[in-house]
């Protein structure tokens, strides 16, 4: 399995970001995928996550509307498209895969990870 975050960048309050994950060595279809970030000193959460299907999809309430969670199974490719960015957003941004076709009951244990991406909000 292999995971590649890419996207990221310096943004201004109040700007936009689509961050990408190509993804590799499984089949993509069949599993949940996620967004977690790790901010300075803090500890690494959830973001967003989305079904095999792409049906059924969770967002962290610090979100609140602004971040969208896709995927194409045509390319194998994760999306996090990110609005209304906030210094608070800074941080890095990690793919995960779910070993399962659910996050259902395991948001936080995805059995694989990618190196992240960087997105520092700043004026």
């Amino acid at each position: 399995v292999h995971l590649v975050e890419s996207g990221g960048g310096l943004a201004q309050p109040g700007g936009s970001l689509r961050l990408s994950c190509a993804a590799s060595g499984f089949t993509f279809s069949s599993y949940a995928m996620g967004w977690f970030r790790q901010a300075p000193g803090e500890e690494r959460e959830p973001v967003a996550a989305t079904t095999w299907s792409g049906g059924s999809t969770y967002y962290a309430a610090f979100v609140k509307g602004r971040f969208t969670v896709s995927k194409d199974d045509a390319k194998n490719t994760l999306y996090l498209q990110m609005t209304n960015l906030t210094a608070g957003d800074t941080g890095l941004y990690y793919c995960a895969k779910y070993n399962e076709r659910s996050w259902y009951g395991r948001l936080h244990e995805p059995d694989y990870w990618g190196q992240g991406t960087q997105v520092t909000v700043s004026s």
